[in-house]
């Protein structure tokens, strides 16, 4: 009697402790790390005061430094993938407007890797506006 009475408390302990660590996991699971707003909002600042209204290139510049604030969040969220692009075919549903994040995306590489790869000043002033509502959208700013 004593050995069933034992194995049956081993067998209660073994299934309350799994069950507290599957609700352990399950609620941990999947929402990354809550992001440092002071810390973006900083960047996010320094980026914006940094445009030359009168320099195209500077926002040129702060498209490139926009996309890799983006992608940094998106990493520091838990959004897993080898690039921008891969991070964000897996984050669709966590941008109110995936395909302007993609267009954003899309001029910042034209920028990057294209030799007459500049943008006027009202492309530029939407995709930065773009970048912006993504990074409020990962609760970023």
């Amino acid at each position: 009697m004593p050995n069933t009475f034992s194995t049956a408390i081993m067998i209660a302990i073994v299934v309350v402790v799994g069950g507290v660590l599957l609700t352990i996991i399950a609620l941990t699971r999947g929402h990354g790390k809550v992001l440092n707003k002071e810390r973006y909002r900083t960047a996010w600042l320094e980026i914006d005061n940094n445009i030359d209204r009168n320099n195209l290139a500077s926002y040129q510049f702060a498209i490139l430094s926009a996309d890799k604030l983006l992608d940094k969040a998106l990493r520091e969220s838990g959004v897993a993938g080898q690039t921008m692009g891969d991070r964000l075919k897996k984050s669709n549903k966590l941008f109110s407007d995936i395909n302007g994040v993609w267009a954003a995306h899309k001029v910042r590489n034209r920028i990057a890797h294209e030799v007459d790869g500049s943008v006027n000043k009202s492309v530029a002033t939407r995709m930065l506006a773009i970048y912006k509502k993504a990074l409020r959208d990962l609760g970023a700013i």
